[in-house]
């Protein structure tokens, strides 16, 4: 009686201890988001799904086009049952998989006929989970997409210059 009382504490207590273990959200370091020198009509694309600076960007009026695209992928991999049953670090909160998403996006800025811009970016985020608790596919997708449109924002705002240079010279317009 006395070792099955031993037991059913270990195991409680190994429960309560995994149990309180809690998992950090996952947070993309965010950059102050600007407008771009230029501004465009989304031709292709949901404006609540654009990156910062296009979305700060757009006029219905403009000449200049913005077409722009997203896809996810998930990934996932678990350790062995067998593996984690026996593992008693298992029952204190290790990790005992990981859940992954892949952002990839693409941007096309075009001026008539004419590309002015084309911009790829991906991203992968990824998060353990354990037997107590795990992230959800929609907080890492939320990740995967912020990080993936921080990269496409600054890609543009690297090539800001040479936009508005494009951009400016089309038939002797500003490109606003």
């Amino acid at each position: 009686m006395k070792k099955n009382t031993v037991r059913l504490v270990f195991l409680a207590t190994v429960m309560l201890i995994g149990c309180a273990v809690q998992q950090q959200a996952i947070e993309v370091p965010v950059e102050a988001a600007r407008p771009l020198p230029i501004t465009g009509r989304l031709v292709n694309g949901d404006p609540s799904e654009l990156p910062p600076a296009v979305a700060m960007s757009l006029s219905k009026t403009s000449p200049i086009a913005f077409t722009y695209r997203e896809e996810l992928t998930h990934d996932e991999y678990h350790i062995p049952l067998l593996v984690t049953t026996f593992d008693p670090a298992a029952y204190f909160g290790a990790p005992v998989g990981d859940y992954g998403v892949t952002a990839f996006a693409s941007l096309s800025i075009t001026d008539g006929n004419r590309v002015i811009g084309d911009y790829t970016a991906k991203s992968h985020v990824t998060k353990s989970y354990s037997f107590y608790s795990e992230p959800t596919h929609a907080e890492l997708d939320r990740a995967a997409r912020a990080a993936v449109r921080q990269k496409i924002d600054q890609k543009l705002y690297d090539d800001a210059d040479r936009l508005a240079q494009l951009a400016g010279s089309r038939s002797g317009g500003n490109g606003k």
